[in-house]
């Protein structure tokens, strides 16, 4: 938790520092046009990416095989497009390193590794520390209650 905290803290001071540079570099009114870019472009990448995604996860289950790679690629273009849409010079690049098809390909492991490791360990914590519990109320009791004399 303390990383995210550091995380949150130091991402929009490196955002402004990062936009500072750029602006002595081309302009400030340039920087601006190249921020405010980013939200439309968002968009786009979200509509033209995530549609290309959804397709090929359709094309997948009609083939009867697994979506795992379509359901991977799917998840980095909507991170990738969710990033390009919030200002920052960073962020697109990130996004853009998302929405790119190459390097998404570099990305899926880490996030199947990622997502198996979270599933593994909430599977095994839930099942040590889980009391049983009957959602159907059909639990009965096997020994029936003793009358005392």
């Amino acid at each position: 938790m303390p990383a995210l905290l550091a995380l949150l803290i130091c991402w929009p001071i490196a955002e402004v520092l990062v936009a500072i540079q750029v602006a002595h570099a081309i302009g400030v009114l340039a920087t601006i046009v190249l921020v405010l870019a980013g939200w439309p472009l968002g968009i786009w990448a979200l509509r033209s990416q995530g549609a290309a995604a959804w397709r090929r996860l359709g094309e997948a289950i009609a083939q009867r095989r697994a979506p795992a790679r379509e359901v991977a690629d799917g998840a980095l273009v909507l991170i990738g497009g969710i990033l390009l849409m919030i200002p920052g010079f960073i962020t697109d690049v990130l996004a853009l390193a998302l929405l790119a098809p190459p390097s998404r390909a570099l990305m899926r492991p880490l996030l199947g590794r990622g997502l198996l490791g979270r599933l593994v360990l909430r599977a095994t914590r839930r099942g040590r520390t889980g009391s049983a519990y009957d959602v159907d109320s059909t639990a009965v009791d096997i020994k029936p209650p003793q009358l005392r004399p």
